[in-house]
C-alpha cells in the first residue's frame, strides 16, 4: 500500500464512521481515530509521510471555517466571559500546571521545554468536541460553550507553544517579549483576517456564480492563515476572524441555489477532513511506539502523571468559574449560554478531548536548537503529548456517550420548538407585511390577493405546524391536513418532473448541460 491508497482508506473510513458512529452511539472522529491505530499496526501499511509543519495549515484552516458556519459574532459575544475563562485562562493554566509537574517528573527537562509541552496538550481539540456534542444532543448552551472553547483554545496554546519553543531554542527568555509577541500576534491576525473577509465578500458579489462562490470559500481560510502566519500573527485567530465576517456580511437572502450548495459543500467537507485529520492521529502512533524504545514503564509513568493534571486541572477550573459565571449572569439583563447545573458541568469537564493541533504542535517540535544539539527530552515530550492525546480522545470520547446518558442531560426541546415557533410567526408576519406593501402599489384581483395572503400563512405553517395555534385556531388542524395533501401531491408531481427530465439525459442528441440545469432547478423548486 503506498501514500495514496492509504489517504483513500482514510477518506473512505471518513464516510464509513458517520453511519456506523449513529448505529453504535459512538463518535465518528474516535471511531477514526481508532482505524488509524489499526492501520498503524499492519505491517503493510506505510508510515505516514506529512511533515510536520503541514499538518495545521493543511487541516486546521477548513475544519474552523466550517465549525464557524454552524455559529455566529452574536453568539460569541454574548458568551465571552466563559469562552475567555475557557479558551484563554484555563489554557494557561493548564500550560503552566503541565509545565511545572513535568519539569519535577521528567529528569533534566528545562522549563521551557516543559512550557512547551503543556501548551501543546492543554487545548481541547475543536472538531472532537464539536462532532462529539452535535451526535448527543445536548443543549445549546454546552455545544455553544464547546465551540468557542475549542475554536479560540488553540489561538492561546499555539502562542504559548511558539514563545516556548524559540526560549528552548535560543535558551534565552523575557517575559516582556513573550506577552509583546502574543499582542502583536492577535492584532496581526485581527487585521489580515478583517482585511480577508471583506475583500472576499467584495469578490463574491463580483463573481455571482454559486461554483465561483463556494470555490473561493475554499481558498479564503487558507489563504487567511498562510497570509497571517507570514506576517507572525496568528493564522487560527485569523481564519476565525474572516469566518465570522463572512458568516456575518456575505449571507444574500435571495440566494437560494449558492446556500444550499454552500451548506452541502462545507458537510462533505468537514466530514472528510475530519476523517483523515483523526484518522492522522492514530497512524502517528507508532512514533510514539517507537520513541519509547524499552523505557516503557517510565515513560507510561510519566504520561499518565500529565494525564492527570490535564484531567484534574480541567475540573478543578471548571467548578468554581462556572459558580462565578452564574453569579455575574444573574446581574446581566440578556441571555449567556452557561452551565445550569453540575451534570452539565461535569459533562463539560469529560468533553476536554485533545487533537488534531495537539498531534501537528508535538510533531513540529524542532530535533536540534540554535546550538547544534539536540532539542531537550524531544523523545520525551512527543510520547507523554501522545499519551494526553489517546487516552483523553480514547477514553473521554467512548465514554462521553455514556456519562451524558447516565446523567440525563438532553438539549432542551422543548425551548428549540418555542423558538421556531416563533421564528416561523415572523417568517409568515413579514410574508404579510410584504403583501400588503405590494397591494397599495398595484391593483391585485380579490381571488389573488386571497389566495397570496393564505400562502403567507402556509410559510410559517410549513416551518412549524403549532403556529397556527395563534392564528386561525379554528381552521388549524383542517389546513395542516391540507397542506400536508398538497405538499404529497406536489412532492409526487416534481418526482414525476425529475425522472422525465433524466430520463431525457440518455436520449440521442441530448445536452446533458442542458438536462442537468433544468433538473436543478426542479431540485430547488422541491426544497422550497
Amino acid at each position: 500500500m503506498d501514500q495514496l491508497a492509504l489517504l483513500f482508506v482514510l477518506l473512505l473510513g471518513a464516510v464509513v464512521s458517520v453511519p456506523v458512529g449513529d448505529r453504535f452511539g459512538l463518535p465518528a472522529p474516535v471511531l477514526m481515530t481508532l482505524l488509524g491505530i489499526v492501520l498503524a499496526l499492519l505491517d503493510f501499511v506505510p508510515n505516514v509521510d506529512v511533515p510536520p509543519d503541514l499538518i495545521l495549515p493543511l487541516l486546521l484552516p477548513p475544519l474552523l471555517y466550517a465549525a464557524v458556519r454552524r455559529t455566529s459574532w452574536r453568539q460569541f459575544a454574548a458568551n465571552v466571559r466563559p469562552i475567555f475563562l475557557l479558551a484563554v485562562a484555563l489554557v494557561f493554566v493548564t500550560t503552566f500546571s503541565v509545565a511545572a509537574v513535568a519539569h519535577a517528573i521528567v529528569p533534566g527537562l528545562p522549563l521551557a521545554a516543559a512550557v512547551a509541552l503543556g501548551a501543546l496538550v492543554a487545548p481541547p481539540d475543536p472538531v472532537a468536541a464539536t462532532a462529539v456534542a452535535g451526535q448527543l444532543g445536548l443543549p445549546r448552551r454546552l455545544v455553544s460553550i464547546l465551540e468557542g472553547e475549542g475554536l479560540f483554545n488553540d489561538v492561546t496554546a499555539i502562542v504559548l507553544y511558539h514563545v516556548a519553543i524559540a526560549a528552548a531554542v535560543s535558551g534565552s527568555f523575557t517575559a516582556w517579549e513573550a506577552g509583546l509577541d502574543l499582542v502583536l500576534s492577535a492584532v496581526v491576525a485581527l487585521a489580515v483576517g478583517l482585511a480577508l473577509g471583506w475583500g472576499a465578500n467584495k469578490l463574491m458579489d463580483l463573481l455571482g456564480d454559486a461554483t465561483l462562490q463556494i470555490g473561493l470559500s475554499l481558498l479564503v481560510p487558507y489563504a487567511s492563515y498562510v497570509l497571517a502566519e507570514e506576517l507572525h500573527g496568528s493564522g487560527v485567530l485569523a481564519v476565525l476572524v474572516t469566518a465570522l465576517f463572512l458568516a456575518e456580511y456575505a449571507t444574500d437572502a435571495d440566494d437560494v441555489l449558492t446556500r444550499l450548495a454552500g451548506h452541502a459543500f462545507w458537510d462533505i467537507v468537514d466530514t472528510l477532513v475530519t476523517g483523515v485529520a483523526f484518522g492522522l492521529i492514530g497512524l502517528e502512533l507508532h512514533i510514539a511506539v517507537r520513541t519509547a524504545s524499552g523505557r516503557w514503564q517510565e515513560m507510561l509513568g510519566w504520561a499518565a502523571a500529565v494525564v492527570g493534571v490535564v484531567v484534574l486541572v480541567r475540573l478543578l477550573w471548571l467548578l468554581p468559574a462556572t459558580w462565578l459565571t452564574k453569579r455575574l449572569h444573574a446581574r446581566r439583563d440578556y441571555d449567556e449560554e452557561i452551565p445550569m447545573s453540575w451534570r452539565e458541568t461535569v459533562v463539560m469537564w469529560w468533553s476536554g478531548m485533545r487533537g488534531v493541533a495537539s498531534v501537528a504542535l508535538a510533531l513540529a517540535i524542532p530535533l536540534e536548537t540554535d546550538s547544534g544539539a539536540p532539542f531537550p527530552d524531544r523523545n520525551e515530550i512527543v510520547f507523554i503529548a501522545f499519551g494526553v492525546i489517546m487516552a483523553t480522545l480514547l477514553l473521554q470520547g467512548l465514554t462521553l456517550p455514556w456519562l451524558v446518558k447516565r446523567l440525563g442531560v438532553r438539549a432542551d426541546s422543548e425551548r428549540e420548538k418555542e423558538f421556531e415557533k416563533q421564528l416561523a410567526v415572523r417568517a409568515a408576519k413579514a410574508a404579510k407585511r410584504r403583501l400588503r406593501e405590494i397591494e397599495a402599489v398595484e391593483d391585485l384581483p380579490e381571488e389573488l390577493s386571497e389566495q397570496m395572503l393564505r400562502r403567507a400563512f402556509e410559510i410559517g405553517v410549513r416551518i412549524s405546524p403549532e403556529m397556527g395555534e395563534d392564528e386561525r385556531r379554528e381552521a388549524h388542524q383542517q389546513r395542516v391536513r391540507r397542506l400536508k395533501r398538497v405538499r404529497r401531491i406536489q412532492g409526487e408531481m416534481l418526482s414525476a418532473a425529475r425522472h422525465e427530465v433524466l430520463a431525457a439525459r440518455s436520449e440521442p442528441g441530448a445536452d446533458p448541460e442542458v438536462v442537468d440545469r433544468v433538473l436543478r432547478h426542479l431540485d430547488v423548486r422541491s426544497l422550497r
